[in-house]
């Protein structure tokens, strides 16, 4: 059972970040300004739709989807107004709307403050985001109680540090290796040290966890020279080169991408190496700080296989219709992997396994230091 000081050092942990977390969503990011103050954004149901002026090429559709949108809310609520849904024959872009949906809607408002033109720009999505993000949170707190809503915490606050720390920065030319690694640093001290507290539990966990992303960090630096990847490969990269931010180093920000999207698994070992050698501790307190490292090794080994799996499940994801393509074309496997777009998961892949594989005994043999106590009589 917790005892009472256990339960205080908690609610302060937990007031602390939360005040930490509403304080990163006040700041501003300094973008805001690029928004368009003069258009209005609301939420409107499709009353009809003409199809009239709709090309059928194939599999796609292109042209123009006429939709008559009534205004939910915003202060032209209740009007009734007509919308263009242009079709640009891009499947991965283009929405359709029909009789019934919720349309997000974009209005550009006349200098009389009459509506002159109604964008449906996409189908409304934020409420049932919100639903889910609310499901999720009372599910985190109903099972895992105090520790649930520490997990939560760090959930947003991590939210937070990436939308209003990370991406600015990068967007304005902070070098991206090192920026990551200050961002991983922080994120792994709040996540960590929220779950285990600040003591030599929660210390060992995190230098072995972030001994774990150097040593990603190193091998991404390094590979992705070597496999002659250009960050291009990245969603929407040459967008953003083309939107003006031509002086992004986008070979880096993918470097920074490899050994973050691994980080959270790191910090998932190393704390359950962390915590199992502090029970190993606690049971034994004679226990040498060789068969303590020892035990902390073996339970990563334990560990570490399933964790490596999941990293590779989580990135081939992501690219399994790109697979699919590749092998509906008969394309041997040497050229299939040799292609720049699947080295690039590849190297994510592996190098975040890397790092996985690390960790474990970087969090054993600091772990044998910090939570194993110095015999008395050591070097008698």
């Amino acid at each position: 059972m917790d005892s009472p000081q256990r339960k205080s050092r908690d609610w302060l942990l937990v007031s602390l970040f939360t005040l930490l977390a509403i304080a990163l969503y006040c700041v501003p990011t300094g973008f805001e300004t690029h928004t368009d103050t003069e258009a209005v954004r609301c939420t409107a149901e499709v009353m009809a739709v003409d199809n009239a002026n709709l090309q059928e090429l194939g599999m796609i559709r292109t042209g123009e989807q006429a939709v008559t949108l009534k205004l939910l809310d915003g202060p032209y609520a209740g009007q009734v107004h007509d919308g263009h849904n242009q079709l640009l024959g891009q499947m991965d872009r283009d929405k359709e709307f029909r009789v019934g949906d919720t349309a997000y809607v974009v209005l550009t408002i006349g200098e009389g403050g009459e509506v002159i033109f109604v964008n449906p720009q996409a189908h409304y999505r934020l409420g049932l985001e919100l639903l889910l993000l609310g499901l999720f949170a009372g599910l985190l707190i109903l099972f895992g109680g105090m520790t649930g809503l520490k997990a939560l915490l760090s959930f947003v606050f991590t939210g937070m540090a990436l939308w209003k720390v990370l991406v600015p920065l990068l967007l304005k030319g902070a070098d991206p290796v090192w920026l990551a690694l200050c961002v991983v640093a922080l994120l792994s001290a709040v996540i960590i040290f929220m779950v285990a507290g600040i003591n030599r539990l929660g210390l060992t966990a995190f230098l072995g966890a972030f001994l774990g992303v150097i040593s990603s960090c190193v091998l991404a630096v390094f590979f992705t020279e070597k496999f002659h990847v250009h960050g291009a490969v990245m969603p929407f990269a040459e967008t953003l080169l083309y939107a003006g931010y031509g002086h992004l180093d986008l070979t880096r920000i993918f470097m920074a991408g490899v050994f973050l999207a691994s980080s959270g698994a790191v910090m998932d070992l190393s704390m359950d190496v962390a915590a199992s050698m502090g029970e190993v501790v606690a049971k034994k307190p004679d226990i040498t700080r060789v068969e303590a490292v020892w035990s902390g090794i073996r339970v990563g080994r334990a560990v570490v296989g399933t964790m490596t799996t999941t990293l590779l499940l989580a990135y081939s994801g992501g690219y399994v219709t790109l697979l699919m393509a590749f092998m509906a074309q008969g394309i041997p496997l040497g050229s299939t992997f040799n292609f720049i777009y699947v080295a690039a998961e590849v190297l994510k892949t592996l190098i975040g396994s890397f790092g996985l594989v690390m960790v474990a005994p970087f969090t054993a043999i600091v772990g044998g230091v910090l939570l194993v106590k110095k015999s008395p009589d050591a070097g008698h």
